[in-house]
Formats: structure tokens, sequence, C-alpha cells
């Protein structure tokens, strides 16, 4: 058995982002992510010579506090501003309008994964430890504190606990332990929603040819978002376009098959291309929690009557990258103060 101050279950955004906060406070962390790597929704992919995003695609900053991370970032030339806006799918309009809030849309050197590794790397090199392929199975009340298993067979002792994962796999864990939740809170998580997405991946060769800055975003539609990851400035050796059904065709589509979903979305493509072109390779992601639909009003949740239990991520409080970021910083001030 390991024994730890505090257990976050989640390498993803949200759980890296607890860990800085907790870095330097004299506590042992320990940090669990099922993945063989960190990152959650911060997920890059290697397709040949190229790389594509298929979770996260860029992120916006509003708050200050995020503000201050992301200047860091900038200034080690981690992140960059993409662009302000994206065409409004006038896919064939010499003059397509242009939606532009004033926020900059940041995406990341290398790929959204590449955030998740450096902060990992800053936290690992604090003494943080982190544990990936660790499938959590169970968590449940132990004295005082918790006792957490694995399939793998190992088993952490820790007095807080923190899940990060999407809120129906933790509450799955908690049943699993048979965890007594106040009846408040789990009606509260009970409530919080999600709704899937359908991602494609292509690795093209030939004219390709997206709207500046390289993508197109169009909301309540089948396929919402079109993306060329070398305009966006990831993938230099390789055109690998990213597409991402929206939230009703993936819910509808789910369980169709893979080839079938491919076509549909190469199709989508073909206004783009422009004489021959290649297609080398194509995969599809399924994300069941890519966008929390019903969001907890707080940036997490302290479980009453329980030893010190924490749940965050991108549901509570605001969804998407600065809300999974505030969610894990919060969490990680409530237990350092």
């Amino acid at each position: 058995m390991e024994t730890t101050d505090v257990l976050i279950i989640g390498a993803g955004l949200s759980g890296l982002m607890t860990a800085q906060q907790l870095q330097g406070s004299g506590r042992r962390v320990v940090m669990l992510d099922k993945g063989d790597k960190v990152g959650g929704r911060l997920a890059t992919r290697r397709i040949g010579p190229g790389l594509a995003d298929y979770g996260a695609q860029f992120f916006t900053v509003r708050a200050p506090t995020f503000q201050r991370y992301v200047e860091a970032w900038q200034a080690d030339d981690l992140v960059f501003p993409w662009a302000t806006g994206w065409s409004d799918g006038s896919l064939l309009a010499s003059s397509a309008a242009t939606a532009n809030d004033g926020y900059p849309r940041y995406a990341v050197r290398g790929g959204m994964n590449a955030l998740a590794q450096h902060l990992a790397a800053q936290v690992s090199q604090q003494g943080i430890i982190i544990h990936t392929a660790h499938q959590v199975s169970a968590v449940s009340q132990s004295g005082d504190g918790w006792q957490v298993s694995t399939t793998e067979g190992q088993i952490y002792a820790a007095q807080t606990l923190i899940l990060t994962p999407p809120v129906p796999q933790s509450l799955a864990l908690l049943d699993a332990g048979a965890v007594p939740l106040a009846a408040a809170d789990r009606a509260s998580l009970a409530s919080i929603a999600y709704a899937p997405c359908l991602c494609g991946l292509f690795w093209l060769e030939g004219d390709i040819t997206l709207p500046a800055p390289g993508a197109i975003q169009r909301p309540g539609t089948d396929l919402a978002w079109i993306a060329d990851n070398q305009q966006k400035g990831i993938s230099p050796a390789a055109t690998l376009i990213t597409v991402h059904a929206g939230p009703t065709y993936s819910s509808i589509h789910n369980d169709t098959p893979d080839a079938e979903l491919l076509a549909t979305f190469q199709a989508s493509l073909q206004p783009f291309m422009q004489g021959r072109v290649i297609l080398h390779e194509a995969q599809l992601k399924r994300w069941r929690y890519a966008l929390p639909t019903v969001t907890h009003p707080a940036r997490y949740l302290r479980a009453q009557g329980v030893p010190a239990l924490y749940l965050g991520g991108d549901a509570f409080g605001g969804p998407r990258v600065e809300g999974a970021a505030l969610s894990g910083l919060a969490m990680g001030a409530a237990i350092d103060a």
C-alpha cells in the first residue's frame, strides 16, 4: 500500500493544475491516470510524419488568474495566439465573414498534449508523483481518509482525495466503494451532463485549402469543426485534418461503424480539395464525455459528511480548457488553505 497526503485521480488539465497549486505546500501528492500518458482531452496524435490535435483544439482566456499562467507559457514559447475567430462556414464564399470576439484562440507548439507534458514535468520536478496506466476501480472510506484500488491490484491510502474524471465516471468509482454521499451532493453531481464527440483524423497529400487561419466552426451543424493542423502550425511535415461532429450528430451516430463515419467526414472535405488529393490514413476517435452541457455552478464540489473529498473538472464553474484549469486551481487553493 502506498500512502500519501493528497491523491489526485485524473492527470488531465484540472488534475495537473491542482498539482501546480499544491507544489511547494509540503504535502505529499500522488496522481493516478488510466491513460498511457497525461493530458486527458489535451490530446495530440502522431500520424505518419505529422501531428493532429483530436481533443481540445485551442483555448481562450477570460480570467486574470489563468492569464498569468498563459503569459508564462507564452514566455516559454510553449503557446501562441492562433487566431481571434473562424470562418462562419460559408465554405466557398470569396469573402467569408469572421467571428471575432476579441479573445485570442491559443494553440500549443507540438500540439495540445505538449502543454500537459510541460505541466507534468514541472510538478514532477517538485516531487509530485504521477502514475500513468493506472486504472482506478473503486474508492472507499478508510477511517478518516480514503483507500483507492486499481485494476492492477495496487492500493493507495490518502487523507484527501480529488476526483477530476468526467462526473459519471467519478460517481461510478464512489458507488463501487459504497461511499455514502449526502443526498444534496449526489443530486448536484447527477445533474451534470455531457455531450459526446466523434472525431475524424485524415492524413492527406495534395492541395487542401481551408479558410484562414486554417479552421471553420459551424455550431449546430452535423460537422461543427474542421481544422488543418499544418495551417495551425503544429504539423509542418504533413497535412493532417481534424473533423469534429456536433453534439447531436455524435449522439445519434455514436454506434455507427468507423468506416461509415470516416467516409462521411472525408466527404465534407471535398470543397477544400483542389486537383488530386491522396488519402494516406484515416482514424476515428470517440469522446464519450467531450462537452459539458449542464455544469455545476461552483469551481468544485467539496463533499459533505465524508473525509476530505473534492470533485472538479471542466464541468465545474464553466466548461472547456479554461474552466478545467480554474477548477484545478480552486481545488488546490482550498486544500492549501
